[in-house]
């Protein structure tokens, strides 16, 4: 799974120095071993002999120094006086030792390395599970994703699938498991395990991407709860047809708060509020409690603008909800200066 392509990549598990950066170092330090005993054997080519001619050339030396070093050793030039076969034992003998060891070294580090990486992606396969899927960590991604923090949802249960490399990294430092590759490809949905997750958010940059990802992920995932973002209304129906349970139209939303705060711009102020999670006014979602069966939505004590049943959300103005059953959930405007409510 390498990170140039698409892949996983494990926020905090990857080692500071890449595969890439230590196999270069290796490299370099056998080009070192090599250019060292080259110049020996050139320096004292007058006491080595070539089977072939008697003499020894700039490039005989540098094929006895390969043959040597990579322990070939053919026999067809050889030291000849006391001093050379002196240098070959006590400084060629270890140099040709390193040598193999650094080869050696390098392919069981590369073993080894790719060995682990496979045994934590495993691990984190196995255990991941009712996670949620942000596809997309462009400005709606990172947002999306803060608002999730803000909640309390932890984040070892949160999977970025990014197709640009900036984004990807920004994720993975940030701490969140990364899934490289575009999102209307089924492999990465499949790489991040949408099946198992409980929720997909769409928060791509382009409308016909977003359409094309929610159509990939109802045949990745048939159940799993998919929420899109879009500029367009038009996309926005697109992406209820493919599948996505709610769609938020940015360009809309922008609108009418422009056109609200034309006239009341301190309304648009009290809606910010309740938009920005963890301060002021929000949005928040519990059970209904158990003295609150059988009663109006009114009666909750705040601010009830949504009852969720059956696996629709009914607003507060719907004459179906009539009262409260003990199966429901509450939409409900609350105070963070409040204390929170009961829960069952």
């Amino acid at each position: 799974m390498a990170a140039a392509r698409e892949g996983l990549k494990l926020p905090r598990l990857t080692p500071r120095r890449t595969p890439l950066t230590s196999i270069a170092l290796r490299l370099g330090l056998a080009l070192l071993l090599l250019l060292v005993n080259w110049a020996l054997v050139l320096v004292e080519a007058d006491q080595y002999t070539d089977n072939a001619d008697g003499r020894v050339s700039v490039i005989d030396a540098l094929y006895y120094t390969t043959v040597t070093l990579s322990t070939t050793g053919y026999g067809d030039i050889t030291p000849v006086t006391e001093q050379a076969r002196l240098v070959n034992a006590l400084l060629v003998t270890p140099m040709r030792l390193m040598f193999v060891i650094i080869l050696v070294g390098t392919t069981l580090s590369a073993l080894t390395e790719r060995s682990r990486t496979e045994i934590r992606v495993h691990r984190w396969k196995a255990r991941m599970r009712d996670h949620v899927v942000v596809l997309g960590y462009g400005t709606k991604g990172r947002n999306a994703v803060r608002a999730l923090r803000l909640r309390d949802h932890p984040a070892d249960r949160i999977v970025v699938v990014e197709a640009d490399p900036a984004a990807a990294s920004r994720a993975s430092a940030d701490g969140y498991a990364v899934v490289i590759g575009s999102a209307t490809h089924k492999s990465v949905l499949v790489e991040a395990q949408v099946a198992r997750a409980r929720t997909a958010i769409i928060a791509l940059d382009r409308d016909d991407t977003a359409v094309l990802a929610a159509l990939t992920l109802r045949r990745v995932a048939p159940h799993v709860t998919v929420l899109a973002s879009s500029r367009e209304s038009a996309t926005a129906e697109l992406l209820r047809e493919s599948g996505a349970t709610s769609v938020v139209v940015s360009s809309e939303t922008a609108g009418r708060l422009l056109g609200l705060a034309t006239d009341s711009p301190d309304a648009v102020s009290v809606v910010e509020d309740m938009l920005s999670f963890g301060s002021g006014l929000d949005l928040d979602e519990r059970p209904v409690e158990a003295s609150e069966v059988g009663r109006p939505p009114h009666a909750c004590g705040v601010p009830v603008v949504g009852v969720w049943r059956g696996g629709r959300m009914l607003r507060y103005s719907d004459p179906s909800i009539g009262a409260l059953r003990a199966d429901d959930r509450i939409l409900y405007v609350a105070s963070r200066d409040d204390p929170p409510p009961l829960t069952r």
